[in-house]
């Protein structure tokens, strides 16, 4: 890590700007993460000022075989699906959806590495979700990547749908769903996961995980990208989002 870049302060930005919606148009110079141990580090750092446990990860991929990014979830920001929350408290929300999955196994820090079987084995449930991305930069998706996986990879909150139990036979790669907002449709076209089967990000997020020092708990989240794309809604209202052979999850915009 350079020893120019202040990652306790650039969290402490971060923590302001999502407490005052703010959004920043750029980095001091030295607050600039040029590595991604630096953003990875400075994800850290934000859910220490936060005083935030880490209830979940969000993970994915741009493509099937290409590289995989992930970013801890402040366990205060993960909701149980027909959640009510304010829509002027994340700025200019995205919301895409989602299947996530939970484990039934603790993960120790520094353990490992975990094969792909051993963290199969270890999903408990799968669940429908809806992720609000929410930037803390006024231009974001034009934003540098390693600012944007500094600032928890554009996370805002994440609600989750009730479970059901992992069965390695669900369709994955394409299940049938519908995204709606208000009853209008919030996507076109077939949904699909760039990364391919979600699950090919699992044992890489448990092994990220532990390698930075954490634990995996239990009833940790792991929600593995969008199907749908993102969508913008402009006032509030209700978003409905079903999902072939889940419960479906459901998130009201105040």
């Amino acid at each position: 890590m350079s020893t120019a870049f202040d990652v306790n302060a650039l969290a402490r930005l971060f923590v302001e700007a999502r407490a005052h919606c703010a959004q920043l148009d750029s980095l001091p110079t030295a607050l600039r993460p040029g590595h991604p141990d630096e953003a990875c580090a400075t994800q850290d750092a934000t859910l220490r000022a936060l005083d935030a446990a880490i209830g979940g990860w969000k993970v994915g991929a741009k493509s099937v075989d290409g590289p995989i990014q992930g970013a801890p979830l402040p366990a205060g920001g993960i909701e149980h699906s027909g959640a009510r929350l304010a829509m002027s408290a994340f700025g200019q929300a995205g919301l895409e959806l989602e299947v996530a999955f939970k484990l039934k196994r603790r993960f120790e820090p520094c353990s490992g590495p975990y094969g792909e079987e051993d963290i199969l084995a270890s999903i408990e449930s799968v669940h429908a979700a809806i992720e609000i991305v929410a930037s803390r930069f006024a231009a974001c998706p034009d934003v540098d990547k390693l600012w944007q996986l500094a600032d928890l990879q554009n996370h805002g909150a994440l609600m989750v749908g009730d479970g059901v139990p992992y069965d390695a036979s669900y369709p994955f790669i394409a299940p049938a769903m519908t995204f709606e907002y208000n009853g209008a449709p919030l996507f076109e076209g077939t949904p699909a996961n760039p990364a391919g089967d979600p699950r090919r990000l699992l044992a890489w997020t448990v092994n990220h995980c532990v390698s930075r020092g954490h634990a995996l708990e239990c009833g940790t989240v792991l929600t593995a990208g969008s199907y749908t794309g993102m969508a913008f809604p402009k006032a509030p209202g209700t978003a409905l989002g079903r999902i072939e052979g889940l419960p479906p999850v459901e998130l009201h915009f105040a």
